[in-house]
Order: C-alpha cells, then sequence, then structure tokens
C-alpha cells in the first residue's frame, strides 16, 4: 500500500514539473516575441542579405530598424526616406530579380530624408548607437524638393526623377479612444498628440500647411506651439517608427502621418486606424530620386532610379496608397 502511495506522489510530482516546464517555456518565447508596438515590423523581410550570420535582434534593445542589408558587400547603396520603408521589402525583390547580379548585396537606409542628407554630407559615415559605420550612396530618394536641394547643393546628378504621390492621413490607436474625426479636433483640450519635428523632417512642413488649411494659423499654433509647450504635443525625431509606437503605448491620441504610413499599419495587424483628411485640407508629396555624384555604382543607381518609375514598381506603392506621379 505504501509503495502504491509513494509511486502516486512521484507521479504527481513528476507532472507538475513537466507542467512547470511547459508554463516556463511558454513564458519565455512569450518574453522572447517581438511586441505590436516595438519595431522592426518587418520581421526580417526588409533584410535583402543573403549571408546573414549570427542572427542576433532584441528588438526592443538592439534591432536598428532603419539600416537594411550588408553595408560592407553593398554594390547598390539606396539612402531614401522613411516615409515608404515597408515598401522598400518588395521592391528590391522585384528589382533583384530584374538584376540578379545584385541579389543579397543591396543595402538601404530609412531614416528621415534630412538626416540621410547630412550623412551624404558627412561623406557616408553615420553613429547609431555605439556603432560607426560608412556608405557611400549611390542613389538618394525623398521629397522632390529635399532632392533638388541636394542637387542644388552639388550632391546628386540632375534631374530629380518623380514617380509617385502620397497624402496625409491622422493615425489614431484601434477603436479611436479619442473621436477624432479631424484636423480641427487635435487641437481640443486633453487630446495628446505625437507630431514630427519641422527640425528633422520634412513631412512636418506638409502638416503645417494641412492645418493652416483646415484651421487657420491658429489651428497650426494649437498643434505645433501652444500644445508643445503643455506637453500635450510629444516631438518625434523619427516619426514612421514613433508614432505608432506612442499610439499604441497609450502615450498618445493621434498624430498625422502619411497614408501609406497608416495603412501599413493596418495591414501588418498592429493596433492602429486613421482619419482620412478632406483633399481641400490635405497636403501631397512628390517623391523623387536621383544618382549621386560620388555614386560608387552608378549604373546600377541609374537602374535602381528607372525602375522606381516601372510599372511593377509602380503596383508595389499602389499597395500601400501610393499615386503615380503624372506632371
Amino acid at each position: 500500500m505504501r509503495g502504491t502511495q509513494l509511486r502516486r506522489a512521484f507521479l504527481g510530482i513528476l507532472a507538475a514539473a513537466v507542467v512547470c516546464t511547459a508554463a516556463c517555456a511558454s513564458a519565455v518565447r512569450a518574453a522572447d516575441a517581438p511586441r505590436a508596438d516595438m519595431p522592426p515590423w518587418s520581421h526580417g523581410a526588409n533584410d535583402p542579405a543573403v549571408r546573414r550570420g549570427l542572427e542576433f535582434t532584441v528588438p526592443e534593445v538592439d534591432n536598428l530598424p532603419d539600416f537594411h542589408g550588408d553595408p560592407c558587400r553593398a554594390r547598390l547603396a539606396i539612402m531614401v526616406g522613411g516615409n515608404y520603408y515597408f515598401a522598400m521589402a518588395p521592391l528590391v525583390a522585384a528589382f533583384s530579380k530584374a538584376h540578379p547580379e545584385l541579389r543579397g548585396e543591396i543595402y538601404y537606409e530609412t531614416i528621415p530624408p534630412g538626416l540621410l542628407a547630412r550623412q551624404i554630407i558627412e561623406g557616408g559615415t553615420i553613429t547609431v548607437g555605439n556603432m560607426t559605420w560608412t556608405v557611400k550612396a549611390d542613389v538618394f530618394a525623398a521629397g522632390i524638393r529635399g532632392v533638388q536641394a541636394m542637387i542644388r547643393r552639388g550632391y546628386v546628378r540632375a534631374p530629380a526623377v518623380p514617380y509617385v504621390t502620397n497624402d496625409l492621413a491622422i493615425m489614431v490607436p484601434k477603436g479611436n479612444p479619442a473621436h477624432i474625426r479631424s484636423l480641427a479636433d487635435l487641437a481640443r483640450p486633453g487630446v495628446r498628440l505625437v507630431m514630427p519635428n519641422p527640425r528633422f523632417e520634412g513631412i512636418a512642413r506638409q502638416i503645417q500647411a494641412a492645418l493652416v488649411k483646415a484651421g487657420g494659423n491658429e489651428l497650426e499654433d494649437a498643434v505645433y506651439v501652444a500644445k508643445v509647450k503643455s506637453g500635450e504635443t510629444i516631438l518625434t525625431h523619427i516619426h514612421h517608427r514613433q508614432t505608432p509606437m506612442f499610439l499604441m503605448q497609450g502615450k498618445a491620441d493621434a498624430g498625422v502621418t502619411w497614408k501609406s504610413e497608416a495603412l501599413f499599419q493596418e495591414r501588418a495587424g498592429n493596433r492602429i486606424a486613421h482619419v482620412s483628411i478632406p483633399a481641400e485640407q490635405n497636403s501631397t508629396a512628390v517623391y523623387a530620386a536621383g544618382v549621386l555624384k560620388a555614386a560608387p555604382h552608378p549604373r546600377a543607381a541609374r537602374a535602381w532610379v528607372e525602375f522606381l518609375r516601372s510599372p511593377q514598381a509602380l503596383a508595389i506603392f499602389a499597395q500601400y496608397g501610393f499615386k503615380p506621379y503624372h506632371p
């Protein structure tokens, strides 16, 4: 009898240990799983490198979400404004299929275009955290005025080649708990905003113009002056990452972004929605690209710029709400 009791006790302890082990393993997997409110959101799809070596990504600590590929082996280096970082993976895949000699040897960055321009002017050198590296750009892609400015400064060859356009939208958390319906609602007391900083991001100028259209200088001042002073407006360094993050983390109720960025977040299944802005209040961006005068790979650079206007590339852009550029 005693032997039977001991066996039962042992089996009970063993079962409890199995349950505990499974629970602990599940907890570890949950801890290691990337959070939806933390980039990168592409799950590795935006890394065009073939030889990746050691895989080491900690989503909340070490991820470098706006630097893609292998800078040491690059035979085409693209500096592209971050407003369509999510479209770059399918664009690079389609381009690489047409140019197999470049497969796995394309590098690109998707930080704000003003910062990319500064990096180009600094000779391609950039420091992120403890790491400093240098990449000589072949292509600069941004809003057409930004590309034209780099042409005037002597870094990019004329002409600036336009290819698509984009419109603004109001990004909100899924369910729109603050009941934002228009740009005018952004001035309501208590509505917390996350907005691009005019010092770093060209989109801020477009947003300010839209605010003036919607409510005059008073609305622009309320969003970009009064609420900044009161702390109800957070200004970003890199809105295409920070805006959706802060909305999903509950730090803000709304933020104006490009419509394409909101559509990507919705398509990715993140807790994001958007409110459309009427055409008469909206601002339209024209995206353009140019080949650097000092491009190490000018032939590949020209091929990329030509590809951006191809039916295949335009079809990819259309999936995220971009429209073909028409003069």
